[in-house]
């Protein structure tokens, strides 16, 4: 009996707190219900606004009702007001061009602002995205603050173009897209600036499909990481009414900055909403070619018919995502073509270059070879000088490439086959030889010997490593029994990993220090300092059978200074390679076309590297490090530091016996550095009197050679004079 009743007892306290939870929920329900129908009616109460712009249009998207972070009083509008007055705050303009329209219409607009601008201490700053910005993060995820006032942050506008080929702007909006996806970094990094606005250039006419299609995503991911958008996206054509129409949108745009009024802002959440996405094909963005006279047509759009447009803009923006990802890294057409080929490249395919060495000019005249001739064994005549990627990571301030070349961090182009590469390089470095053949001084035996290549310098520009069929690539150099010397940057560690056997792998290491890197080889990647480190781990195990060569670029001011020894020597002792290059930096002219700040003053002497190269040796010698000081090659400032296995009864062992490498190669068997060394001549030892120089070659001195034509011609002049005076008489 007594177990009956305490099921009963069970059974009934189960029952009263099932009543209790289900009087809980319905209480619940019945709140959120009223919460639901009050901010509905809110919201129901936007109206279409008319617009105090003239003819640019806004479109009101309603927002998800879950997530406005901002309750606002019955029969108001949902409006944002500014932080700062746009009066006082900093105004970058930032632009990318290759053809100038870009920056013709950023200069515009910037001599517009500060013609208008009515407080003088208003800071208004013109900056090319390729050249003014050593580093991305520093302008679009740390938000610089005012020099003269740090409580307001700036506005940003963006002048951008969009072209058919690759261009500089590709890498930005990688920039951007990686920023938004980054989880190391604050999801809304641009949430502080006072505003921004994009303005796109394109041609409507010839390429109507994507007309300024890389200032929409540019656009809408500057949304997507928290800026807030002041003004509509513009788009201009070059071809139809461009300076009457790029007018137009410069006065309307400094209009909105004029004045402080609150607008309309859509609160939302970038990664769930459809907005983003579908914005790339919104017609309520100001377009010159599309607009309406007299109407203001914004609406509220209702969220059924977002979802009936969903479908066709994702198809759209895979044909935006499909055709870019197609791009040749250097089309024939674009601007980067035009501008290698002046400086002297053969472009192959689309994203491969050749190009004929000034050492080789030399040495087929007997003026001498390349430092790697004194150190290698290198016949500079034979030597074709190539990279299978003209892309790089890395915007190095010595670049002699004067900053023309693509860069990038990832793979976007399309790919050439590797045969198609070699071929394309052979031909064209064999055309360049023939256009030789007139060319005062050139030696018979070395310009026939030139059209067989025995050497293949994978350091002309860009990251040869980069390429995805590297390994290919190489194994079919080999098998031409053409040597193989690849540099790299460190910053592709995954490839290096990977990498094959090469004649000589080189990696530069530009920089002691993550600091100096930094402001050195201005790497793109975030991570690039862990990327190098990585990189010299993998050359002391996986990658320690190869002839590993360390490369160092000295500038002065930047990475020589008797501070740096330590870094230096701490990196050798992690990575130990073979040898070490010590190279001063080269000044190739003016460097303000790519925002490198070098000059003259920055350029070492022969006897600041001399020093500069014995006190890292004996850094070395100090730690325990088995190195020595074996050659050098003073013409080109370049010195080179050895491991000891290399030095051998007396005698330094430098040089490559190429014939035996490709014995080994084609053996199939595993083999080292030590199994193809060969001597190394004295004249090229370090301290030699010879410093580095082929005694067989005749050294030529062009200024030395100008100052004797010079007297010859005066002493012509005084003979003639003279049988002149002579005649007269």
């Amino acid at each position: 009996m007594r177990e009956h009743i305490v099921s009963f007892l069970g059974f009934a306290f189960l029952l009263y707190l099932g009543g209790k939870l289900l009087l809980l929920a319905l209480i619940l329900s019945f709140t959120a219900l009223f919460y639901y129908s009050s901010t509905t009616s809110n919201v129901n109460e936007i109206k279409t606004l008319k617009s105090t712009r003239g003819k640019s249009k806004a479109k009101i998207i309603s927002p998800d009702l879950t997530k406005l972070q901002r309750k606002t009083p019955k029969g108001e509008n949902i409006y944002t007001s500014n932080k700062v007055d746009f009066k006082d705050s900093p105004i970058y303009i930032f632009y990318s061009s290759l053809t100038g329209s870009s920056k013709r219409v950023a200069s515009s607009l910037y001599e517009k602002l500060n013609e208008v601008s009515t407080n003088k201490q208003q800071e208004i700053k013109l900056l090319s995205l390729e050249d003014d910005l050593e580093d991305l993060d520093s302008y679009f995820v740390s938000i610089p603050k005012s020099e003269k006032n740090p409580n307001n942050y700036p506005l940003y506008v963006l002048i951008l173009p969009s072209y058919e080929s690759d261009s500089p702007i590709d890498y930005f909006l990688e920039f951007l897209e990686d920023t938004s996806q980054d989880f190391r970094i604050d999801k809304y990094p641009l949430k502080s600036l006072s505003g921004f606005t994009v303005l796109g250039l394109g041609d409507s006419e010839s390429w109507p499909e994507l007309f300024c299609y890389q200032s929409k995503i540019a656009d809408k991911f500057m949304s997507k990481l928290g800026a807030r958008r002041i003004f509509p996206l513009g788009k201009l054509c070059v071809k139809n009414n461009f300076k009457e129409n790029t007018d137009t949108w410069i006065n309307r745009l400094v209009d909105v900055l004029s004045d402080n009024e609150p607008f309309i802002y859509e609160k939302f959440d970038p990664e769930d909403s459809d907005f983003e996405e579908d914005d790339l094909n919104d017609d309520s963005d100001y377009d010159s070619n599309n607009e309406e006279n007299g109407s203001d047509e914004g609406t509220l759009v209702d969220m059924e018919d977002l979802s009936g447009e969903k479908n066709k803009s994702n198809t759209s923006n895979s044909m935006l995502k499909s055709i870019s990802n197609k791009k040749q890294m250097v089309a024939k057409n674009s601007p980067t073509f035009k501008s290698l080929t002046k400086q002297g490249y053969t472009v192959v395919g689309s994203h491969s270059g050749v190009k004929l060495c000034r050492w080789t000019k030399s040495a087929l005249r007997g003026r001498g070879f390349c430092y790697k001739f004194a150190f290698y064994g290198i016949h500079s005549h034979r030597c074709m000088e190539t990279t299978p990627s003209l892309s790089c990571s890395n915007k190095c301030v010595f670049c002699w490439r004067h900053g023309t070349n693509p860069v990038g961090t990832t793979w976007r182009w399309e790919v050439d086959k590797p045969d198609l590469i070699i071929n394309g390089a052979l031909e064209g470095h064999y055309t360049k030889i023939k256009q030789m053949r007139g060319v005062p001084g050139v030696l018979m035996d070395r310009f026939e010997e030139a059209f067989k290549v025995r050497h293949c310098a994978l350091s002309l520009v860009g990251e040869p490593i980069f390429y995805p069929y590297i390994n290919e690539f190489l194994g079919m150099l080999h098998e031409k029994d053409i040597s193989s010397f690849l540099v790299c940057n460190a910053q592709h560690p995954d490839q290096l990993r990977s990498l094959n056997k090469v004649t000589q792998l080189y990696v530069s290491i530009d920089a002691p220090t993550k600091q100096e890197l930094k402001v050195v080889d201005r790497p793109l990647f975030r991570d690039y300092w862990e990327r190098l480190e990585s990189c010299l781990d993998i050359l002391r195990t996986i990658q320690s059978h190869q002839r590993t060569v360390f490369r160092l670029t000295l500038v002065k001011g930047f990475n020589m200074s008797e501070s740096d020894v330590g870094g230096y020597a701490n990196l050798v002792e992690r990575g130990l390679p073979s040898l070490i290059e010590i190279k001063g930096a080269t000044f190739c002219g003016s460097s303000e076309g790519n925002g490198n700040p070098l000059t003259m003053q920055n350029i070492p002497f022969y006897e600041e590297c001399v020093n500069f190269v014995k006190k890292l040796n004996d850094e070395l010698v100090s730690r325990g490090l088995d190195y020595g000081l074996a050659t050098e090659h003073a013409h080109s400032c370049c010195f080179l530091i050895a491991n000891k296995k290399f030095y051998i009864d007396n005698k330094w062992f430098t040089h490559i016996d190429y014939e035996k490498f490709f014995k080994l190669w084609n053996s199939g068997k595993s083999f080292d550095s030590m199994d193809y060394i060969a001597e190394t001549p004295k004249w090229a030892y370090f301290g030699a009197k010879e410093g580095g120089f082929n005694p067989a070659d005749t050294r030529y001195n062009r200024k030395e050679e100008k100052l004797k034509k010079k007297l010859a011609r005066e002493a012509n002049a005084d003979i003639t004079n003279v049988d002149t005076a002579n005649g007269e008489a």
